[in-house]
């Protein structure tokens, strides 16, 4: 499989490459978007959690998450484009040292379809749907984390806290990424990675028998999109796989942070694994109405099950006459960790306002009620949030 994908961009990019050239100029677009939240916070959790005691979250927090997303492109004589994004974390810490994630090239034309060429997330990952959501402040996601803290290990773009996935969590990974035109509103992705290491740690050469390391990541995705008579359809599917080699991962050195001294912690032995991850998601918009659902399962391939997660997105949306569009949103996560005690927990719900003040502007209020519970070590949080923000497109 891996093979066929490789040759197949690499045909692709033989085409773009053989095309005569062109005079036309660079666009040298840019854009990006800034949101601040203010919330007030009110917590309850066991003593041995991270709301318990000795710890105190509740009262007025502030969230921010904001992005420069820099694309310039060229078409050319034969109708080819060919461009670069780059993104570049307002927070450097959202994005590694250098505040950069996403950053890739991109070739397509109506004929050809897209190539993506570069650190961006799977085209299983791009193709999935799931709840409207009303306003910046996702409950799809682990970002309300930065309000309410979450006690549950789903990890980061695994399914206990999101229904967009991927394969053992990998984000922002460099891989090569095909998409078919648009057939009547049908299409068709696929991606391949050849290691799950993000951003800069992809440049060099990958062992593909390093034991316990995240190798060939294959994933494949497909969306529908069509109107009728008034009514808005979207459909999406995912499902992608990797490879874990079993043996003994290389020694593991350290720097004593009293003496100074090298110290050796030894290697571990570790098993292979096959993990997956799969997804369905849909939305019908009619009458100023919006009903989406999205369900989604990481399949770790571990021992007992442990691991093993599973998500459910769900919810409604509804523009009013005027600026304003309400919501209300689920998500509902676990994970299985077999022999070594119960299910982690992840719930919450949101119902959100967003009003639209002008190009590009908008002001969202919102509450959230969020519980997790850690399956093994039995600690739980319950937090209520009622929040505002400004968000800004452009």
């Amino acid at each position: 499989m891996k093979k066929q994908l490789l040759s197949t961009s690499a045909i692709a990019l033989g085409v773009a490459m053989a095309a005569p050239a062109s005079a036309q100029e660079w666009n040298l677009d840019w854009g990006g978007f800034a949101q601040v939240h203010v919330g007030i916070v009110d917590i309850e959790g066991d003593a041995g959690s991270a709301a318990g005691t000795g710890t105190d979250f509740d009262g007025v927090n502030t969230y921010t998450n904001s992005e420069i997303i820099f694309s310039p492109s060229v078409t050319l004589d034969n109708g080819m484009t060919f461009g670069f994004n780059v993104q570049m974390e307002a927070l450097n810490n959202g994005g590694g040292a250098d505040g950069i994630d996403e950053n890739y090239i991109t070739i397509s034309s109506d004929t050809l379809g897209r190539i993506d060429l570069g650190n961006e997330n799977s085209a299983g990952y791009r193709s999935m749907v799931a709840a409207p959501q009303v306003g910046s402040m996702p409950i799809n996601s682990r970002s309300i984390s930065g309000f309410i803290p979450i006690t549950a290990s789903g990890g980061f773009r695994q399914a206990a806290l999101s229904s967009y996935t991927e394969v053992e969590g990998n984000n922002d990974v460099a891989r090569i990424t095909y998409f078919t035109p648009s057939f009547n509103g049908l299409t068709l992705g696929v991606s391949y990675a050849p290691n799950g290491n993000v951003n800069a740690a992809n440049n060099g050469p990958v062992d593909f028998n390093a034991a316990g390391q995240l190798r060939d990541i294959f994933d494949i995705g497909v969306s529908y999109s069509q109107s009728f008579n008034g009514v808005d359809i979207d459909l999406g599917a995912r499902w992608g796989t990797g490879e874990i080699k079993a043996g003994t991962t290389a020694p593991d050195f350290a720097v004593d942070p009293d003496t100074g001294a090298i110290v050796d912690n030894g290697s571990t032995v570790v098993a292979g694994r096959d993990p997956e991850t799969w997804g369905l998601g849909g939305a019908i918009s009619v009458s100023g109405f919006t009903f989406g659902v999205g369900y989604t399962e990481n399949d770790a391939d571990a021992p007992g099950g442990a691991g093993d997660q599973q998500g459910l997105s769900v919810g409604v949306a509804y523009d009013l006459a005027g600026p304003w569009t309400v919501g209300l949103e689920g998500y509902f996560g676990e994970v299985d960790n077999g022999a070594a005690g119960g299910d982690d927990e992840y719930d919450a719900v949101k119902l959100a306002a967003s009003r639209s003040l002008g190009s590009g502007v908008s002001w969202d209020v919102y509450y959230v009620y969020a519980e997790s519970k850690n399956g093994v070590s039995g600690d739980e949080i319950e937090g209520n949030l009622i929040a505002t923000a400004i968000n800004l497109s452009f």
